[in-house]
């Protein structure tokens, strides 16, 4: 019979599929749009009214795509929106951040080394601030700031390295890099629902009207969609940080974070440049090995907690319960005996520099911190350890693991 924390893990991982397969749309997508854009080329031979043509070959038939700036004599009733992708991706990334960390908000979201949060302020600091980036950005793009690409794009950078900063200040290195992305994105859908859909419409309207649509529409929408374009890498890089401890869990995680999103900009410039000119300026490439290494090297350039000040630590009442456990002298000699070799803060394994996933697993306080990961990953399931990584953890070990969790959370209940 499942536990609810089953149907609670397989109803996160349920989410998180949606997030990632309605991403995959998104960026597909937004990509392909921009490319095209760039690729469709002028000649004598265009029909009135029409900038730009392109020839494409896929699945064994030919299209041919043609742009107007104005509504040519004959239109199709049936238009094509691409918009479902943005809103199903924003709001599936909304639900997983609520999953993960809102509910378990206490071992995921709060670092009570960088701030004295309760659970509920830390949510509220959470929400709070992907509304307020939305609402600083979208009135810089209002503003004269608009006329003046290069600053604006300059200015938002500024933005994002403070927030880096100010997450870290506060949250657990994971939750810090994840709400970054979060709050990136937030910027990215919010320009598709309150700024590019309603100026297309506008256009779209104005041209089966026969009308000359007002040029400043179509400027909002492409200073829109282009800022869209260059954040979508450093985005997908945040959302799969929290799977590398070498990322999040360093005290110089917030610049890391903050080179992630320059490496967005040469990147995206040299595909950008290729697709209008046939041929990329290469030393974007260079540039970006650059930023990497400074990234690698910041990675293990910071110290982190000690085996001293994580026994120092306090736990929280929920924790307590697992290390009061009459069992968990069992289960934390099962894991020290056969997780704590990788899961150091110096791990001892060959090959393994970091531990994964940032999780410690060789004290106490460690032990009862992580009792809802040892339970699924080790006791439900065989993640851990990995095949082949060591003999000891038999099936006796993994029953006495489910023992130890679910004797405390049925006495909590």
């Amino acid at each position: 019979m499942f536990d609810l924390l089953v149907i609670w893990d397989w109803i996160a991982f349920s989410v998180r599929w949606l997030h990632v397969v309605t991403a995959m749309a998104w960026i597909g997508a937004s990509f392909y749009f921009i490319a095209l854009d760039l690729m469709l080329k002028p000649n004598d031979a265009l029909p009135e009214g029409a900038s730009g043509e392109e020839w494409e070959v896929h699945g064994g038939g030919f299209y041919h795509t043609v742009k107007y700036m104005v509504a040519p004599a004959r239109m199709p009733e049936h238009l094509t929106w691409h918009k479902w992708q943005s809103y199903s991706t924003w709001l599936s990334g909304a639900a997983l951040l609520m999953i993960i960390y809102w509910v378990s908000g206490e071992l995921y979201l709060l670092d009570p080394t960088k701030a004295d949060l309760t659970l509920w302020q830390g949510i509220l600091i959470s929400g709070a601030s992907l509304t307020v980036g939305w609402l600083l950005y979208d009135q810089m793009c209002k503003s004269k700031l608009a006329d003046y690409p290069t600053v604006l794009m300059l200015l938002l950078f500024v933005i994002l390295v403070a927030m880096s900063w100010g997450y870290n200040q506060i949250f657990t290195g994971r939750a810090a890099l994840l709400h970054l992305g979060a709050f990136t994105a937030t910027i990215m859908t919010a320009n598709v629902f309150f700024q590019i859909m309603p100026n297309q419409r506008i256009v779209v309207a104005d041209l089966k009207a026969g009308r000359t649509p007002d040029a400043k529409y179509g400027k909002i929408a492409k200073v829109r969609s282009t800022h869209n374009n260059y954040l979508t890498l450093p985005v997908v890089f945040l959302m799969l940080s929290n799977h590398y401890p070498l990322a999040f869990a360093t005290e110089y995680s917030w610049i890391i974070a903050s080179l992630i999103f320059l490496t967005g900009v040469t990147i995206r410039h040299y595909f950008n440049t290729m697709h209008e000119t046939g041929t990329g300026p290469h030393w974007t490439w260079g540039v970006t090995v650059v930023l990497m290494i400074a990234i690698a090297w910041l990675s293990t350039a910071g110290n982190g907690e000690t085996w001293e000040e994580a026994e120092a630590r306090a736990l929280t009442p929920y924790e307590e319960s697992f290390a009061a456990s009459e069992h968990f002298a069992d289960a934390a000699s099962i894991v020290m005996g056969n997780c704590s070799m990788c899961h150091a803060r110096e791990p001892v394994w060959p090959g393994i520099a970091w531990a994964p996933r940032g999780v410690y697993l060789e004290t106490d306080g460690d032990i009862a911190r992580h009792a809802e990961q040892i339970y699924v990953q080790a006791g439900l399931s065989h993640a851990m350890p990995p095949p082949n990584a060591i003999s000891t953890m038999d099936a006796e070990s993994r029953a006495a693991l489910v023992t130890w969790y679910r004797d405390v959370t049925r006495s909590s209940q």
